[in-house]
């Protein structure tokens, strides 16, 4: 008798205190609201912010605005930090001078040969030997390298990668694989990891250079230093007239098979004794981009981690034209301020998070998820103890393109099925409980040729292994990527409700008893 009534007080506890969480969760997510997110949005993309292009003045002054509000709301920076603001290099290379020679005869550059600056190091590669390695592919499905000994050796090999019956013998489908993009650089590093010691490349399409590709790949805009490929060896690429003198005789035949696409066969492997060198120069600047981060410690699990992000950069000014960039993401930027001061509200009224929350804006996602790239490689907090990324990029528009009832109504939802088996459950119950938006899961079928999920910061996440959701409006057309992406055409109403939704979402997630699980395996494709 004294259990069973023991068991129904307990059980009479435990539903007052999850009602009292509801009804917290109501109340904070009502602090985020259309004017708020206006006030903010209409500075983010206003004038002043110029854009907000990576490495710019523009992008400068909106990171400064969002770690003044985080400042503002009681965040604090994270502890490994020198503030709130991640600083990230960014680089901008010129050619300063080039030198081939070959069996003792020194190359014209320009007629002869280039290379191109943003994959070449200041350095001299000096070797006695040249091997011809077909397409220079090292792959399970197709292997340029079997039985070939490279080290010590500079490798020479066609661009492009081999077709047969139309589908591509790497993907095994009509779609080419990373041997054509990003293609050169990953031969160069094949190349490096395999022992050689430099790299002569034809493009079988291209037999002479015009002065705009020379002019073109002697200096760089402002790019981010990857490490995806890890070291290159220096590399030389080589018109084709000069290209025949130095393949033994067949330059003409295996040109012609490169053109096709065909496989190259091992009967026409070859390697000759001719002394050549290369000597690259060139001159290189930095500047420094940033990712901005505010924390709200958790009570007992802040040692777990519930990461809320979104890109505040955005294309710049061009022609006398801004590029405000409203939506995309001011939208998201706005979003993660928004969220930021509903926690901070609930902290501060004794119902904080069981987990660290941290809020992050990065930079560099317009040029190919630069900040988030880099604080996936470099993270300040564990990513083993990071439940989960909430990405949001663009939420404030609606998808022009979409003509179905509930127009007014939706978000796009993409990472629902993987990485954990527990994400969709969760977003889905809070949104049946609060919000009732209709979740979209289109662009997270295997065929979408939009590629949306290596599209934005949840995927430097992912390629880790932590769970992600991203949210997205879908507008891929109209205002996309234009100036006319502006304050004035945002959905207000819709937008503050995809914004509490995400709220619920995360406050359901920081307050679980257990982070979630992480049991789908990664997805193998890549970028």
């Amino acid at each position: 008798m004294k259990k069973t009534l023991l068991l129904a007080i307990v059980l009479q506890c435990s539903q007052i205190i999850l009602i009292a969480q509801a009804d917290n969760a109501l109340k904070f997510a009502a602090t985020i609201t259309t004017a708020d997110l206006k006030k903010h949005l209409t500075i983010i993309a206003g004038d002043e912010m110029e854009g907000r292009e990576t490495g710019t003045e523009g992008q400068r002054k909106a990171a400064s605005y969002i770690e003044t509000q985080f400042k503002l709301l009681g965040l604090t920076a994270p502890p490994s930090l020198n503030g709130y603001q991640q600083q990230y290099p960014l680089y901008r290379d010129s050619l300063v001078g080039s030198d081939l020679v070959v069996d003792g005869k020194a190359a014209a550059y320009g007629q002869d040969f280039f290379s191109q600056v943003l994959l070449s190091e200041t350095g001299v590669f000096s070797g006695k030997k040249i091997i011809f390695v077909g397409y220079g592919i090292d792959d399970s499905s197709y292997s340029d390298y079997s039985g070939l000994n490279v080290k010590g050796k500079i490798v020479l090999f066609f661009l492009g990668e081999p077709k047969k019956d139309g589908n591509y013998l790497v993907t095994g489908t009509e779609r080419s694989s990373e041997w054509t993009y990003p293609g050169t650089s990953k031969k160069l590093a094949t190349a490096a990891a395999k022992g050689a010691i430099g790299a002569f490349v034809i493009n079988p399409n291209q037999a002479s250079f015009a002065p705009q590709t020379i002019r073109a790949n002697e200096k760089t805009d402002l790019y981010y230093p990857s490490n995806e490929q890890g070291k290159m060896v220096n590399h030389v690429f080589l018109s084709h007239v000069y290209a025949s003198n130095i393949f033994v005789n067949n330059f003409d035949t295996l040109l012609k098979i490169a053109q096709a696409g065909k496989a190259i066969d091992k009967q026409w492997a070859w390697e000759k004794k001719v002394k050549s060198s290369f000597n690259y120069n060139k001159y290189r600047t930095v500047t420094n981009a940033s990712n901005v981060l505010g924390i709200i410690e958790g009570s007992d699990k802040k040692d777990e981690f519930v990461f809320l992000t979104g890109h505040y950069d955005h294309l710049g000014k061009h022609g006398g034209k801004i590029y405000y960039g409203a939506d995309d993401d001011g939208s998201g930027t706005c979003a993660v301020i928004e969220l930021a001061e509903a926690f901070a509200q609930a902290k501060a009224s004794g119902h904080g998070p069981r987990r660290t929350i941290v809020f992050m804006t990065v930079s560099g996602e317009e040029k190919g998820l630069w900040g988030s790239e880099y604080y996936s490689d470099h993270p300040v907090i564990p990513l083993e103890k990071t439940s989960v990324d909430l990405n949001i990029d663009m939420v404030g528009r609606i998808d022009t393109e979409r003509k179905t009832a509930d127009t007014m109504n939706y978000v796009y939802v993409i990472g629902h099925d993987k990485l954990s088996s527990e994400l969709a459950g969760i977003n889905e119950g809070v949104n049946r409980k609060y919000t009732n938006l209709v979740f979209d899961y289109k662009y997270d079928d295997p065929a979408d040729l939009n590629r949306i999920y290596f599209r934005s910061d949840h995927y430097n996440f992912a390629r880790k292994g932590v769970p992600i959701l991203f949210f997205y409006d879908g507008m891929l057309k109209a205002d996309y990527h234009k100036p006319t992406d502006t304050v004035d055409k945002i959905t207000w109403d819709l937008y503050e409700k995809r914004v509490r939704m995400i709220f619920h979402t995360a406050w359901d997630i920081a307050n679980r008893d257990a982070m979630l699980k992480r049991d789908i395996p990664l997805n193998s494709e890549t970028r």
